[in-house]
Formats: C-alpha cells, sequence, structure tokens
C-alpha cells in the first residue's frame, strides 16, 4: 500500500498502463487511506462501491489496450461540483438530501477520461471561506503539525481545503477545487501541494453551485506540476451549456513542460511588497526569484498600481453576485426546508437554519451593496476598479511573460486562530484576488517551509488562455526548489 500511494498521478498512470499494477488495487488503496485518516474531516461523502466498479471498468479497459487519458486514475472531487446520484451539498446544511440527476461538465469529462471516484471533499460552505472552518461538516484539518513545539490542529486553507488535504495526506491521487479569490492557490500553499486555476472560461462553470459567477473557476490541486497539466487537460475545453465557457480546445498541457525557461522574462511587482509582510516571505520571494534567473529567465521589475484596491474590490463583487446567486435556496425546490406559519416565515427560517454564519455575512454584504442608493458607490464603482486592475496586467504583460509572486502572506495557522475576526481571515486572500479579478491563470508551487516547518508557496500568474507559459515556468521553479517534504507520517 504504502509504494501505491507514494506513485504521483503521472507515475500511476504509467504504472497502469505497463501493467504492473491494477485500478482496483490502487483504489483499494486509497480507499483505506481514508478511512484510516477521516479524523482528517476530508470528505463529507464516500463513494468506494462506485469507485471500485470504475476501477474494474477501467482495468478492463487496460487489459485490452484501450487505455483513456486517465484510466483506473482514483481522484477527490470538491463538494461544490454536481454529481449524479451523488449527494452534493457545498458544505451547506441547506442542501441537505440534494443528490442531483445531472452531472457537471468538469466531472463528466473526468469520467469520460476514464478517472475513478473515491468521494465528494469537505469545503468551505458555498466556498466562502480561507480556512476550511466554514463547512456545515465540519472543520478540515491539515495533515501538517508545527515544530514549534505545539500540537495545534492546523487549517488546511480554504475553500478548498477538502480537497488540498487529501492530496498532501494522500487520500487522493488528485482532486479538483474552484478558486474564486484563491481558494485553489492559497490551500495548496498551506498543504505543500500545486494550486492550478486555469483562466476564466477555460473550464466550464456548468454544474457547479455557484458562488460569484463572474468569479468561480474550476481547477485541480495536485502532488506535482505535471500532475497538474494532465488533469487540466480532461477538465477544460468549450462548453455550449456555459455561456461563460471559451470556444478552444484544450491543448495538450504537459507537452509544456520542456524544464527551459531561458530567455522568459518574469515579472516581479512592486506593489505584492505589502507592508508587514513576514520576513520569511519576502526571503522566499527572493529565493524563487533567483532560481527563476539561475535557470536563464529576465526578471524583470514590474508594476501594478491598482493592487492595493483587489481586496476590496473583490469582496464587494464577490458577495453581490453571491447575494444573487444565493436567492434560489429558499426551501421550495431542494434540499432544506423548515415550515413556517407563512410562505415568507418559512423563507426566513429555512435561510436562517440553512446558511451559515459566513454566508449570511456575505449575503447581506452583497444585497447592500446592491440596493438602491449604494449600487453606484459600490458595486459600479468596485467594477470600474476592476477593470483598471485587469488594465495594469494587460500592460505588464507588454514587457513579460509570467508574473512571480508570494502566494499567502502567511503559512497556516491554527483551527480557530482567526475565526472571530473576518478581516485578518479576507486578507490571506490579497496574493491571489489580484489575478482572479483580472481572469489570469495562476499557479501554487511548493518551494519551501517556515521557520515552523510549514510549507511556504510561490505564485505563477500568467496571461490569458496561456497556461502553457505558467506550466512551463513553473515546472523550472517546481524543479529548482525541489521540495519533496512531506506531512509527518505521509508517504
Amino acid at each position: 500500500m504504502t509504494d501505491l500511494l507514494s506513485l504521483d498521478l503521472a507515475a500511476a498512470r504509467d504504472a497502469l498502463r505497463d501493467g504492473k499494477i491494477s485500478s482496483l488495487e490502487l483504489t483499494d488503496a486509497y480507499l483505506g487511506a481514508m478511512e484510516a485518516a477521516s479524523d482528517l474531516n476530508c470528505y463529507i461523502t464516500t463513494t468506494p462501491d462506485k469507485a471500485r466498479v470504475m476501477a474494474a471498468a477501467a482495468d478492463q479497459r487496460l487489459a485490452q489496450g484501450d487505455a483513456l487519458p486517465l484510466d483506473g486514475l482514483p481522484l477527490g472531487i470538491k463538494d461544490l461540483f454536481c454529481t449524479e446520484g451523488i449527494l452534493t451539498t457545498a458544505g451547506s446544511h441547506i442542501l441537505d438530501g440534494f443528490a442531483p440527476t445531472y452531472e457537471s461538465t468538469v466531472t463528466s469529462q473526468l469520467w469520460r477520461d476514464g478517472a475513478v471516484m473515491l468521494g465528494k471533499l469537505n469545503m468551505d460552505e458555498f466556498a466562502m471561506g480561507s480556512a476550511n472552518v466554514n463547512s456545515y461538516y465540519g472543520p478540515v484539518e491539515s495533515p501538517w503539525k508545527s515544530r514549534d513545539g505545539g500540537n495545534a490542529r492546523l487549517v488546511p486553507g480554504g475553500s478548498s481545503g477538502g480537497s488540498a488535504s487529501a492530496v498532501s495526506a494522500r487520500l487522493a491521487l488528485a482532486t479538483t477545487g474552484t478558486d474564486t479569490g484563491g481558494s485553489i492557490r492559497q490551500p495548496g500553499s498551506f498543504c505543500g501541494i500545486v494550486g492550478m486555476k486555469p483562466t476564466y472560461g477555460r473550464c466550464s462553470r456548468w454544474g457547479i453551485v455557484a458562488f460569484s459567477s463572474s468569479l468561480d473557476q474550476a481547477g485541480p490541486l495536485t502532488r506535482t506540476v505535471r500532475d497538474a497539466a494532465i488533469m487540466l487537460r480532461s477538465m477544460a475545453g468549450h462548453d455550449p451549456k456555459d455561456s461563460t465557457s471559451a470556444n478552444l480546445p484544450a491543448p495538450d498541457f504537459e507537452a509544456a513542460l520542456t524544464g527551459d525557461v531561458r530567455g522568459m522574462r518574469i515579472g516581479v511587482p512592486k506593489e505584492y511588497r505589502i507592508d508587514g509582510m513576514p520576513a520569511e516571505i519576502e526571503a522566499l520571494w527572493a529565493r524563487g526569484i533567483e532560481m527563476m534567473r539561475d535557470a536563464g529567465a529576465e526578471i524583470v521589475d514590474i508594476s501594478l498600481p491598482h493592487t492595493k484596491y483587489a481586496l476590496p474590490t473583490y469582496y464587494i463583487i464577490a458577495p453581490a453576485e453571491a447575494s444573487s446567486n444565493l436567492a434560489r435556496y429558499d426551501g421550495v425546490r431542494y434540499g432544506l426546508r423548515v415550515e413556517g406559519e407563512t410562505l415568507d416565515d418559512m423563507y426566513a427560517k429555512t435561510r436562517g437554519e440553512g446558511f451559515g454564519a459566513e454566508v449570511k455575512r456575505r449575503v447581506l454584504i452583497g444585497a447592500y451593496v446592491l440596493s438602491a442608493g449604494y449600487y453606484d458607490a459600490y458595486y459600479l464603482k468596485a467594477q470600474r476598479v476592476r477593470a483598471l486592475i485587469k488594465r495594469d496586467f494587460d500592460e505588464a504583460f507588454g514587457s513579460v511573460d509570467a508574473i512571480l509572486t508570494p502566494t499567502a502572506p502567511s503559512d497556516a495557522f491554527a483551527i480557530g486562530e482567526n475565526d472571530d475576526d473576518p478581516i485578518k481571515m479576507y486578507l490571506n486572500d490579497v496574493f491571489t484576488v489580484p489575478s482572479s479579478l483580472a481572469g489570469l491563470p495562476a499557479i501554487s508551487v511548493p518551494v519551501g517551509l517556515s521557520g515552523r516547518g510549514l510549507p511556504l508557496g510561490l505564485q505563477l500568474i500568467g496571461k490569458l488562455f496561456d497556461e502553457a507559459t505558467v506550466f512551463r515556468a513553473a515546472g523550472v521553479l517546481e524543479t529548482a526548489a525541489g521540495f519533496s517534504v512531506r506531512p509527518a507520517g505521509g508517504q
């Protein structure tokens, strides 16, 4: 089992095709690991019977020489993706009992390519959070422990915390996540794995429970950059059911991993050197810059002057869109219903009991900024600032091929540590939100450890629909960093 769990996705793919292992063996190894590490609370729903059926079908194809791109590879799915006939909760009480009659486009493409489904992963309710402590099903725990003498349970980041913790703890070969303002990249950094947010529109949003429709984007969380490239090729592609889906084919992202960045121009934005940034984050960034320079890239100082407005802009636009998207959860059509004396009373009781505190906070903020008298002052102004942030990136990419920044302003913190300070929690996204507002592809790569022995990542941002360059640069950074540390007890 240890040998099976130590294989990354690319290695497992090759071993399956060479007949060295079977998908059923691999799947059973992961199902056993999931049961043994259930205290991490990574999964809301496990699907062992379905996984074994899918694995057996994959083994049959492999034996016949008809291997599909992801044949026999066991994956975990964030519980924001609708899965036909399987409980889908978005981490919320209000979706109790909801088993969709349809499959999201992204997951249907993974099954089309032969992947095996292990289960549905825990997450911040409706993807609202940076620590995975907002789930109705309880917080997810990171498999990492600080070496500072404490034994505190650490957050895995959010909202894709279950996805990140599962990959880091070897409870899935790879997982899907969604990123609205950093919810793939920040947990990737906290858990010492790779988190890839593609260009907005690269992956279909159809069948993904909506948080913020102009920002939400699916992407993979994996052990390596190569694994992320393999996953994204199956997840991406045009979908006529999604009007925001780009009518572009999914290229062979794995082919972009040439290991060569000589002549590539890497931008370093001065505005990401924020007040109060820990010295170890600054040192990690400097180390990453030197790695890229040593690999033959040209380092270019750039300016993104509207960066300081990104976080407040995001926390106007995202809650506004959330308040609209979450209006559909009223107890009438599906999910939780709390009976009331009148229809309005039923609405109020259902939403009051069904939504958690953070969701209520963001819905209220969103309703306020969209209300008469405040729409122009807040929402419209935020959209104008968003356009300026995007223009900054457009101008920067006139002179550079990619941009290198920190992923998060700290390492992982203890569960419950920042629960009483939502502003401090929101600041976790300070480095990831700008590229989200601009719709750009970005990846987090584990590069080093903090003074407490916890993972720290660096982020590479690319041009619209230029994931190939992002993967190319990220592969070189990954090789140079040589990050091979695993959580205590990990494989």
